[in-house]
Parts: structure tokens; sequence; C-alpha cells
């Protein structure tokens, strides 16, 4: 059998396993890639004729998503974070001494095929950095010595399943505890409650609790689940309090915690899944749902088999499956897909598509989700911490939830605290609570700003820490990056905009090339080019961008830049020369190459800009 013909069986036998569901793609090309090492064209038409579509919608997928390859990656494949709290952790200097002691370049294959290296984005560990991914799992904490273990397991060709565990400890790092963290429900107690009390007893209860969405936006809980178990006018069924109409429904967990600064959701499903799958199994029950996904992150791949396990003993208790604690028709299950490395599928919508095995592009809205969500049909799409407090305000009531917050954010919010601070972690605070008083608890000296919300959020100055955290003021999903006096504000505006620019999904124009132009403006300013007028485009250019774009990448994507704009003008102005145009580009250091390759390095083979 020769090399073709034997990838063809093997990706076939995938395509197989999965049922040819063609809903699954990304799943079997996920498989494909750990199987071959890479998605191969010839693997590509396999798949495409095993499941009957055309070969242009797997290779899409595949180049959509940073996880894929159509090219062959190491036996080892290495990624190290490169997000600001990796940056600030020292993660470029442990990439160049990995490099080195490797003997490759990062974004290449070494010639003996063993190992390749790259960077990728937010890997989730920001308190726990630097750290980096092999083959997908997550090893944090990288220092030279760490990274010398490596080199030797690669070097001897140790396969992975022998590697030390300690290498993958990831820790939880909770540090304060409020209503929820320190109240953990007992598996099967929040759906016994719902069987004893009834559907609309309990969505009194979420509704009276005034649960909002905690993956940002921020939208009412009660309504978007009535909203769901209602169904589309073609099916509705009002009044409340009837049986549902016979439409499929689908309750899916977002895990796709892309946003960098934000790892509450790593915590929960390490430590916590069970009360996230009880949440899940509740807002089945209420809307009328059978089947349910939890789309994991990419990058939580290390968590997988532990999920899996979670679900497993939560069948044999019968808290998932036929007739759910005995009650004949309460038939609810969950599915774990896995991501592959894209930032905007934590867009609900675009989650959606990437769970229908395409590409993770958003949708037009309207129709939204909770009427028209998976394979056109009502569904609930809320984020880990939202399920999470659903079972426990099922369990303990909605004014027990509600009697602490503010009067239009009630509860508590979990932060992911990181930076410039002594003891990042998680922290669990009542909404109200002000940014002074988080980082004296979180041991933050000397503070010049707080990125609240990750990239997508706002800079705050240290002359706006008496805001408090709430949806009327400063509203989170839950990333808090402390940087001290020492940080470079334009640095961090830098990398957040190349983050952006690189995750651009590239369906609209106002996103695909606005994010690359606010890019360039910054390097160009960055990199002691910038002129007065560049300001200027820099600041009309993100108005542009956040008023035009598809989604909430584009529309927020010109945040960092123009928070920090807003507060620290004079330290753009600062990094501009004083003529009124100065162009974007080093004209002498474009002739280096010419030089070198003529040999020449005389006065008269350099060019001065003026």
């Amino acid at each position: 059998m020769d090399r073709d013909e034997n990838e063809r069986r093997i990706v076939a036998g995938i395509v197989e396993n999965h049922g040819r569901d063609a809903h699954r793609l990304l799943s079997m090309l996920r498989e494909v890639q750990r199987e071959l090492r890479h998605v191969s064209p010839t693997a590509q038409q396999t798949v495409a004729e095993t499941l009957g579509v055309c070969v242009t919608r797997v290779r899409a997928v595949v180049e959509f998503y940073s996880f894929l390859s159509a090219a062959p990656l190491g036996k080892f494949d290495i990624r190290i974070s490169d997000s600001i709290t990796d940056h600030m952790l020292g993660s470029r200097d442990i990439a160049a001494y990995l490099c080195d002691a490797l003997a490759i370049r990062p974004g290449d294959i070494r010639p003996d095929g063993r190992v390749s290296m790259a960077f990728t984005s937010c890997t989730g560990l920001c308190e726990q950095g630097p750290a980096g991914l092999v083959n997908g799992y997550a090893i944090p904490r990288l220092t030279r010595e760490r990274v010398d273990r490596i080199v030797e397991l690669v070097n001897h060709d140790t396969p992975l399943s022998d590697w030390p565990e300690a290498l993958f400890a990831v820790e939880d790092n909770v540090r304060l505890k409020d209503r929820l963290l320190a109240n953990p429900v007992k598996p099967g107690a929040s759906l016994e409650r719902v069987l004893a009390q009834g559907r609309e007893t309990i969505f009194e209860e979420i509704e009276t609790s005034q649960l909002r969405g905690r993956g940002g936006a921020g939208f009412n809980t009660a309504w978007k689940w009535r909203f769901c178990y209602e169904g589309p006018e073609e099916v509705a069924v009002c009044p409340p309090g009837q049986p549902a109409a016979q439409a499929e429904r689908y309750v899916v967990c977002n895990a796709d915690e892309g946003e960098p600064g934000t790892f509450k959701d790593r915590v929960l499903l390490q430590s916590h899944a069970d009360q996230v799958f009880e949440g899940m199994t509740v807002c089945a029950y209420l809307v009328g749902a059978r089947q349910g996904f939890l789309y994991l992150r990419g990058e939580y791949l290390y968590l997988h088999q532990r999920l899996e396990g979670v679900l497993a003993e939560r069948r044999r208790q019968g808290l998932l499956g036929e007739g759910i604690l005995g009650r004949k028709g309460f038939d609810f299950d969950i599915e774990i897909r896995l991501g592959a490395g894209a930032y905007i599928c934590g867009e609900e919508s675009a989650l959606i598509e990437s769970l229908e095995g395409k590409r993770g592009v958003p949708r037009n809205r309207p129709p939204y989700p909770v009427t028209h969500g998976y394979l056109g049909k009502p569904t609930v799409v809320n984020n880990v911490e939202t399920f999470f407090a659903a079972a426990a305000i099922t369990l303990h009531g909605g004014e027990w939830f509600a009697s602490v917050g503010t009067e239009k954010s009630k509860g508590t919010k979990l932060l992911s605290i990181c930076g410039d601070c002594s003891r990042p972690g998680i922290y669990e605070y009542p909404f109200g609570v002000t940014i002074s008083r988080i980082l004296d608890d979180c041991g933050a000296d000397d503070t010049l700003g707080v990125q609240i919300g990750g990239p997508s959020g706002m800079f705050i100055s240290d002359k706006e820490f008496g805001r408090k955290l709430a949806f009327e003021d400063l509203a989170t999903g839950g990333s808090f990056i402390v940087f001290d006096r020492t940080r470079d504000v334009l640095e961090i505006a830098r990398n957040f905009t190349h983050f952006f620019a690189h995750e651009s999904c590239g369906f609209c124009t106002p996103c695909r090339v606005g994010t690359a132009l606010l890019k360039n403006l910054l390097d160009k300013i960055g990199d002691g080019h910038g002129a007065a007028g560049d300001l200027a485009e820099l600041s009309r250019l993100g108005r542009f961008v956040r008023s035009t774009s598809h989604c909430g990448l584009g529309q927020t994507a010109a945040n960092p830049i123009l928070s920090t704009l807003e507060r620290y003008p004079e330290l753009y102005q600062k990094r501009l020369k004083t003529i009124d145009f100065e162009p974007g580009f080093d004209l002498d250091g474009a002739l280096a190459i010419a030089r070198r390759l003529s040999g020449r390095d005389d006065e008269n083979a350099h060019l001065t800009q003026t």
C-alpha cells in the first residue's frame, strides 16, 4: 500500500467513524491533523468525496482555523503564547532560547521533521505564563530549566504520553470566593428542585435573580431562555405554561474563552464542570431541549478527557441521558466539540457555524440564534459562568442571588486577574466593587492603568480607579489586566491591535482591511516614523472600523487604540517626528538586502530620509 493510499484509508475511516455527518467536519479534520500531522490536499479531497461535499468547503475550513495545517508540522508541534501578559513574563526571551536549543526558527519545521515551532494567540494561561502548547496540550510557567527538559524530551523522541505530568500541571489559583464559589452545588441537587418546583417556578427564580449573560454582552438570561422555549412565531406556544411545541431545541455552552487575559472558564471547567453541566441540564428542561453541546476552545484540549469523564459519571448517576432522575420524557445529553484556534468563534453565531462544520463567520442578525440557531432551530447559547450561576440560582433561589450587586447588575462576577500584581488568579466579587479595591486585593503597586474586559474592552487610567465594576459603569466578560508604570502604553495597544488583525475572520471589508491599516499605522508610530497626521488618521480610522464592521470583533478592535489615545495623547505625541509627513517605512532599512547582495556598505549605498 503506497503512502497516498494509506492516507486515504485513514481519512476515510475517520469520516466513517463520524457517521459521514458533514456537521462534524471540524471534528473530523482535527482527527486527521492528529493522525497525519497535517490535512494534506489528498486528505481534503478524500474527506470531500466521502462526505459528498465540494472540496472547496473542506479547504476553506482547513485554511480558516489556525490549528489546522495543509503542510506537515513537526512530530512535536510547539506553540508559544504571544499575548501581552506572556510578553510581560518574558515569553519572547524564552521562545528565543527554545529556538536556539532546538536549532529552529519560529514558523519553521526542523529538517529532520521532529519538531516545529510557532507563536499562537493567548493560551488562557495568563497568570501562569510564559505558556505554550505541545501538540495542543498546555504547558505553563516556561523557564529555561523547563525548556531544557522539553528540548531533551524532543531530541530523545520521547512520546508525549511519557512526558512528566508535572510539565502539564495547570493550577486553579482561586484567591477570593463569594456567593457562587463558596456554595458549590451537589450533582443533581438543582435538577431535583427543578422537577419538584416545575418549569414556571424555576423560570420565575431565574427572572428574579436578574442574571445577565456573563460573556460580556449581558443579555437577560431568563428572557433568552423564555424566547427559546416559546420558539419562533411559527411554533410559538404562548401563553407560558403550555407544553412547548415539538420543534427541536438546543443548549450550547460557549467555552471558547479566547479573550486575552481571561481564564475563569478554564478554572470552572477544571474544578466545577459538574455544576456547569447541571446548569445546562436545568436550561434544557426549561426550554425543552434534548441535545446540548460544550464548545471547548482548542487551547483547553488538556481538559477534554477529564470533561468526558464527568459526563460519563453524570450519565451513570442518571443526570444525563433518557429519563433523567426517573422523569419520563426528560431526555438530554451533552456532546463536547473542540474548536481549533479561532478567536472569532467566541461570537455566538460564529460558534454555531463552527458547530455545523463550517468556517466560524458571524451570521447576519436578525434572526437571532435563540430562535434560529444550530441547524436553524431555537438555541440557547450562554457561556460557562452563566450556566454555573444558573445551577446555583435554581437551588438557592433568585432572591439569594439578587440580594448582592447593584441596581442593574445583580449577583457576583468572576474575574481573571493577571499582569503586574503579586497575587494573580480568580477573584469573585459582588458587582459594584471598585477598581481600587480589586487592585489592593491582588497586590498591585504603582499601577499605570488597567485593561478591563480584555483587548475588546477598555483601558482605564490611574485617575479612574474609583469607578465600579458593573454593567452600568465598567462591563467585563472577566478579563482584568494590570499594568504598572514600567509598561509602554503604545506597546500594549500595539499587541492588542496585532491580535485583532490576526484574528479577523475576513468576512467584512471594514474589519479585514481596517484592522490591518490600524496595525500598520500603529507600527509606523511605534517605530518612530509617525507624524501628526498619522494620529488624526488613527483616530478617524478607528471610529470608522468601530461603526461599520459586521460583528463585535471589528466593532471593538479599535478600542485599545482609542481608549489609550484618549487618556495618554502625550505618550503618542512623544513618539512622533516633528515633520508634517513621514513615510510608513524605513527607506534605508529597505535597502539592506540590496547592500548585502552587492557587498556594498559605503556612504553612497545609504539613503537619508528627511
